[in-house]
This record gives structure tokens, C-alpha cells and sequence, in this order.
């Protein structure tokens, strides 16, 4: 691995780990425009999952399981809430959730990397 190849590796690793992170902030606790759902519904456990796994993906530690687990929730994201409406993702809105799936799925693969916790 090139120092360029490492240093993308960390950058793609942290800016996805902390939208993740966001994209939870906003369904637990209502911020950056979202709205707070019950902690016990499946957008509550979304947000959790969201939260956890991204934090753990932006600080590099075991980075291989909490980006498996991410990647596998916006799976399951993508085809109940956005395939039911057309298949392809431009037709549906559910681009964002395939990119940070298979964005996760790569980065399972790949473990903690450079300037982690884990590593």
C-alpha cells in the first residue's frame, strides 16, 4: 500500500464513519434537521447501530465488524424502505444507502487501517 493509498484509506474510513454517526444523531436526537424517533422502534435501533458502528469505523477500532454490521443495516435499509418504490436506486432515493453500503462492505474488508485506535 502506497502512503497515498493509506492516507485515502483513513480519510474515506473517517468522513463515512462520521456521516454515519450524524445520520443516527438525527434520528435519536432530533438534531442537524432530523426528527427524534422512539428508541425502541427500527429507526431507533437504526440510529443506534448508525451511531455505534460509525463511531467505531471514524476511530479506526475494530473496524472490520462495526463496518460489516453498517453495511449489512443499509442493506436492509435499502430494501425495505426504498426498493418497495422502484428497483433502480436513482428512481427510489436510496443511492445513499447503497453507497454507504457497499463504502461499509469495502471497508470490512479492509480492517482498522493506518492512524487508528485498532491499528
Amino acid at each position: 500500500m502506497t502512503a497515498l493509498t493509506e492516507t485515502t484509506y483513513v480519510m474515506l474510513r473517517v468522513v463515512s464513519g462520521s456521516l454515519f454517526v450524524m445520520h443516527g444523531m438525527q434520528k435519536i436526537f432530533g438534531v442537524f434537521g432530523g426528527h427524534a424517533v422512539p428508541i425502541a422502534s427500527r429507526l431507533g435501533a437504526a440510529g443506534t447501530i448508525e451511531i455505534v458502528c460509525g463511531t467505531l469505523i471514524a476511530l479506526g477500532l475494530f473496524t472490520a465488524v462495526a463496518a460489516f454490521v453498517a453495511s449489512g443495516e443499509m442493506a436492509f435499509a435499502y430494501f425495505l424502505s426504498h426498493a418497495p418504490h422502484a428497483w433502480l436506486p436513482i428512481q427510489n432515493g436510496g443511492e445513499q444507502a447503497v453507497l454507504f453500503c457497499f463504502i461499509f462492505l469495502y471497508l470490512a474488508t479492509q480492517g482498522d487501517g493506518k492512524a487508528s485506535v485498532g491499528g
